[in-house]
Order: structure tokens, then sequence, then C-alpha cells
């Protein structure tokens, strides 16, 4: 059996999974079955990211289900490292190090309102437990025109008058509110490389 050889003559130098024999129960012993080509990407998006300091994550649509993981976990260790610390400011001298990224930044883009619902709660919890502002959130609707075109001017002045009353966003029912359009990722990016 040969598995996971690279390919001399592909362009893209993919690795493929070659042919492979199999005996199966009821078959004759040397029964031949096609050939299966599997192409990358090998791992996982949520893989290893507690050895970053800074997190820069973008979720597309159901795409974003690793990401709210690992929000999720994220803001388990500050509630933790929240206790720890109160914990630690009552014993005078003790040093408390927190573990893992520091800042996390999530942009969500996606085509359907609907989408949101899923994890609202999550979306909600972050807004309300993260006093520190640790972990950035941005939703981006694409269905809707941009923010600021006369077409989208209604909903936008709607949603910016029912968060600052509520506190909740009309598109997404949380906390986190929603922008129309794709993101500006010339800008996205100059604010981060100038924060960090």
């Amino acid at each position: 059996m040969q598995a996971c050889e690279e390919e001399v003559n592909s362009k893209k130098a993919t690795l493929s999974r070659l042919e492979t024999t199999v005996i199966a129960e009821g078959a004759e012993e040397n029964t031949k079955f096609p050939k299966i080509f599997v192409d990358g990407p090998f791992g996982a998006p949520a893989q290893n990211y507690k050895k970053y300091d800074i997190l820069f994550l973008i979720g597309l649509g159901i795409g974003a289900t690793p990401f709210i993981s690992i929000l999720k976990d994220l803001l388990h260790n500050i509630k933790s490292n929240n206790e720890q610390q109160s914990m630690n400011d009552e014993e005078a001298g003790s040093s408390f190090k927190s573990n893992g990224p520091s800042r996390a930044y999530f942009y969500w883009v996606t085509r359907e309102q609907g989408s949101f619902e899923w994890f609202k709660g999550v979306m909600n919890e972050v807004a309300e437990c993260d006093t520190d502002n640790a972990i950035e959130m941005h939703n981006y609707l694409t269905s809707v025109y941009e923010e600021g075109d006369a077409r989208s001017a209604l909903i936008a002045m709607v949603q910016s008058l029912q968060h600052a009353k509520n506190g909740v966003d009309i598109v997404s029912g949380s906390k986190i509110r929603t922008h129309f359009a794709r993101p500006n990722w010339r800008k996205v990016y100059s604010d981060m490389a100038n924060t960090h």
C-alpha cells in the first residue's frame, strides 16, 4: 500500500492517496479497487492556537464553527484566569500567569441572517463576560448593501437605534453589532498591523 506520497508529475505537487489493494470478506484474494485521490489540506483550523499570543480568526458561513469553539475555550480561560487572579489577590506575594492567547479578533462573514442564530448564546456570553475586551467580535451580513448605501439606510438606522436603546442587534439578535456587506480587509489588516 502506498499512501500520502507526493505526485512528482503534478503541477500542484499535492498529496494523493494511491491505489490500495484490499481483501474484503468473501472477495477474491487479489481484488483491486479503483484508485482514490485525496487532496489536502491536512490538519484542522483549531489546532495549536494556544501557542500564539494574538489570534486573528475569520469564519465564513458554517466555517465559523471551529472558531466558535476556540472563542468558547478562550472565554472559559478568561473566567478561570479571573477567578485565579482574584484568589491570588487575596494571598499576598503570589503571582499568576495566564497561558494561551491574550487577545482574539473574530470576523464572521455570512450571507444568511439566520446563521447568527446558531451561536447567539456564545456571542452574548462573550459580550457579557469579557470585561477586559480580550475578544473582539465582528459579524458581517453580505446579503445587505454596505453601510452608507441609500438602499440599506433604513435598516442601518433602525439597527443603530435598537442597539443604542436595548443593547441588542436586530439582525443577529445578539449583543454583537452586525455590519453590512463584506469587510474592508485592507482596513482590517492595516488596523491590526498598527495595533500590534
